[in-house]
């Protein structure tokens, strides 16, 4: 009698690191180099025939014979102007599974020791993929200053992700908005790293959920891949992929805390970025990636056990310092890449091994990250399962919750806002983002279909009273010169009570976009203003639309302008001459109903400036958090931006206290108390976000002006007082020492607690020492 003895990678009750090492002394090098490659684009996998079925393509294939199976595939599900899928040749929600299982069988017939492939989606802010919900851009979501949210909506987008037969979510978290001309600032979470950190934290939490004893997924959860690492926000002149000029204080202060938050919570994966730091590339950077972020405590560095994943043909670029492609993937593999992405190089890793520029074993070690991420997910057991769709009223509650949270009032003169419609009965809505929302989704968007989401002016129908007359104009495009639409608008807006003007920008991709092999817009076309590839050297709005802008206001009709964006463009003649300006950035399909909700009083702003807002360009940068020197002002313009981080109105007021300290001394290790009693002075209920903010006074190493180090939002009625409360400890007081180490150092620190960092600087500080 024979009898059959499974091997141990195959028993789902061993450990996960035995798992690994049995399966990888199975396999050959061939099979190995196959895991760390994902060269295919996902939509290239299949055609979608007449009669809806789908069907695999030759060059699937092709790519699976080539290492007997499939280590991973970008952008099954993807759909987009780039990708050429939309609703008529891709998968929707019902579809999408079986696509999934289909190209899975597939791949496990391929493969000898039955290895499943990983699906790897773009989740930048929501589930890219036809029917996916769509969230409002990064931007919005710093503008919220509410991680737990963002948590939730986090949630929903993993769990829409697995429904669909995905397994890791690619999303641009720890890039720090420190130039707003760049195209991807939408991207980015606003230009703070402890506030970027807090909503790192909060992604990780909700679309990794809990893991099990052995570290494994939720059915309904995604392990998540954090994008970028490190630096890219920060590009010379704003320009997509540039070098970033970095000294390591810069790096360690500023574009570090989030990634290091994001592995705390035990993000599963990092994507290194474009950019190189001080000459490096960082797909090339082994201190960046094999000392800082995997090196051990007790050398300063970050324990992470996660996998590395390259950009988009990040790897061969390298070979412009290495002369071939070869090469290159071997130094990305040795730098601590553990998975391409497009590449050719990586292709080419067993002549390396070959070759003698990379040992078999780091070989193994980057596929041991690849395989314990199959396992962790559960892929050798169920690799079909797809659990239920969750509802798609849930996901448009969560993103209009988000849309709504993000709206920041930025000035309101004379109390314009809410809008009485007991005196205002005639309401002109103008300009280009009035009655569409094409422009309000952000770049990385899968094509919508017909009739979802809402626009301001659509919302304005449905949320005003059945006597208030609304007037509607264009004005003009988003870009272009053409002015023949102005009079129109001039004419309605003369002859209302009021005027809501929305203008801004776009990232809409268009078919006529020409795109870069990796999906970076070539050339700006249509409308586009913004995005991956969209950079630009001046800030202003077009030409037209500030010629509607000076148009609507010269008539003496009181104007909102309202501004849906993917960066803080500068308008100065808006904050002169408009009697209320909001900016919503980009606030997803339904972010009309929100931008209504708010103009009409149904509910009140609550989101508060993620960014720094410039008058121009000239100016920058303008980000609060530099360093405390005594700046000189400029001959022809003010230095100050026009709305500083933090800023944010609604249609109350408030009072602060000045802190209170507990106790009033500390050593470096220990935990503070600061309280500060909030007032609602106006007349109305309220939100505020009590943003509290380090000063450092006697330091051993050159401070900044302000540092973020806690906020917390505070809703109050109408004349009520509460006392909000911060712990400090050695999270939020510690400083990069002079030998790069993040901790509590002696000293003193004011503590300075505001509305906002312009506020945090007029308000009576309190002084914590701190001992050695």
């Amino acid at each position: 009698m024979t009898v059959t003895v499974s091997p141990l990678y195959r028993d789902p009750a061993a450990p996960v690191d035995a798992r690994v090492a049995d399966l990888l002394a199975r396999m050959t090098l061939r099979e190995k180099v196959g895991q760390l490659n994902q060269r295919m684009y996902g939509w290239d996998a299949y055609r979608r025939r007449p009669d809806g079925e789908f069907e695999l393509t030759r060059a699937l294939y092709e790519e699976t014979d080539r290492f007997e199976g499939l280590g991973a595939l970008y952008g099954l599900l993807r759909a987009d102007a780039w990708s050429g899928v939309d609703h008529s040749t891709g998968a929707d929600a019902q579809t999408g599974p079986a696509l999934a299982h289909l190209v899975q069988r597939h791949v496990l017939e391929r493969s000898r020791l039955g290895i499943p492939t990983l699906f790897v989606e773009e989740v930048p802010h929501g589930l890219m993929a036809l029917d996916g919900t769509v969230l409002p851009v990064n931007l919005a979501v710093g503008a919220t200053w509410d991680p737990d949210l963002y948590e939730r909506a986090a949630s929903h987008a993993a769990a829409e992700l697995r429904a669909r037969g995905g397994h890791l979510a690619l999303v641009s978290a720890l890039d720090i908005a420190r130039d707003p001309r760049w195209g991807r600032t939408e991207e980015c979470f606003g230009e703070d790293p402890y506030l970027a950190a807090r909503l790192t934290e909060a992604l990780v939490r909700g679309a990794q959920g809990d893991m099990d004893e052995q570290g494994r997924f939720s059915s309904d959860k995604a392990p998540v891949v954090l994008k970028h690492f490190a630096g890219q926000g920060a590009t010379v002149g704003g320009r997509n992929s540039a070098e970033s000029e970095l000294g390591p204080r810069e790096l360690h202060e500023i574009h570090l805390p989030a990634a290091r938050a994001g592995v705390r919570a035990g993000a599963a994966a990092v994507m290194a970025a474009y950019n190189e730091v001080d000459g490096i590339p960082c797909s090339a950077n082994g201190p960046l990636l094999n000392g800082l972020l995997r090196g051990s405590g007790d050398r300063g560095g970050w324990g992470f056990e996660g996998l590395v994943m390259a950009d988009g043909l990040a790897v061969d670029r390298l070979a412009r310092i290495t002369g071939d492609k070869v090469s290159a993937g071997a130094l990305a593999l040795n730098s601590g890449i553990d998975l391409s992405l497009w590449d050719e190089g990586f292709t080419h890793l067993a002549e390396a091994v070959e070759r003698g520029l990379v040992k078999e074993s780091v070989l193994d070690t980057a596929v041991s990250r690849v395989l314990t991420l199959k396992f962790r997910l559960g892929l050798f057991e169920h690799p079909y399962v797809t659990p239920e769709l969750p509802s798609a009223d849930a996901g448009r509650s969560l993103s209009t919750a988000l849309a709504r949270s993000a709206v920041t009032l930025l000035h309101n003169k004379a109390g314009v806002l809410p809008v009485d419609q007991a005196r205002i009965s005639r309401i002109a809505v103008l300009g280009p983002h009035s009655a569409t929302t094409a422009h309000q989704l952000g770049d990385y968007t899968a094509p919508q279909r017909p009739g979802t989401g809402t626009s301001v002016l659509a919302a304005l129908r449905d949320l005003t009273h059945q006597e208030t007359e609304l007037r509607y104009a264009q004005g003009c495009a988003l870009t272009g010169d053409d002015l023949s639409g102005i009079p129109e608008a001039v004419a309605a807006a003369a002859a209302s009570d009021l005027a809501v003007l929305v203008l801004g920008g776009s990232s809409a991709r268009t078919p006529d976009t020409e795109f870069d092999a990796n999906g970076a817009a070539r050339t700006a076309v249509s409308e586009m203003t913004c995005g991956e590839g969209v950079d630009l050297a001046d800030l202003r709005l077009g030409r037209a639309q500030h010629a509607l802008l000076d148009a609507v206001t010269a008539t003496g009709t009181p104007a909102v302008v309202v501004l849906i964006q993917g960066r803080p463009h500068a308008v100065p003649e808006a904050a002169e001459h408009a009697a209320a300006l909001l900016t919503a950035w980009y606030p997803g399909p339904w972010g009309g109903e929100a931008i209504a909700e708010i103009l009409l009083g149904h509910t009140a702003p609550t989101g508060h400036l993620p960014v720094s807002v410039p008058r121009s360009a000239a100016q920058l940068p303008v980000y609060y958090n530099h360093k405390d020197t005594e700046y000189g002002s400029y001959v022809d313009e003010d230095a100050e931006p026009q709305y500083s981080f933090g800023h944010g109105l609604t249609y109350t007021t408030f009072e602060y206290g000045v802190p209170n300290i507990r106790p009033d001394g500390a050593s470096c290790g220990d935990q503070v108390e600061v309280e500060v009693a909030v007032t609602n002075t106006g007349g109305r209920a309220g939100r505020s976000v009590a943003q509290l903010y380090i000063r450092p006074l006697r330091t051993t190493v050159w401070p900044r002006t302000l540092e973020l180090r806690a906020f917390q939002g505070v809703d109050l009625a109408s004349g009520e007082c509460r006392t909000v409360t911060f712990s400090l400890g050695p999270d939020q007081l510690a400083q990069v020492g002079a030998d790069l180490k993040a901790a509590v150092l002696p000293g003193s620190v004011e503590i300075r607690v505001a509305e906002s960092a312009r506020g945090a600087l007029g308000v009576v500080p309190v002084v914590l020492g701190i001992k050695g």
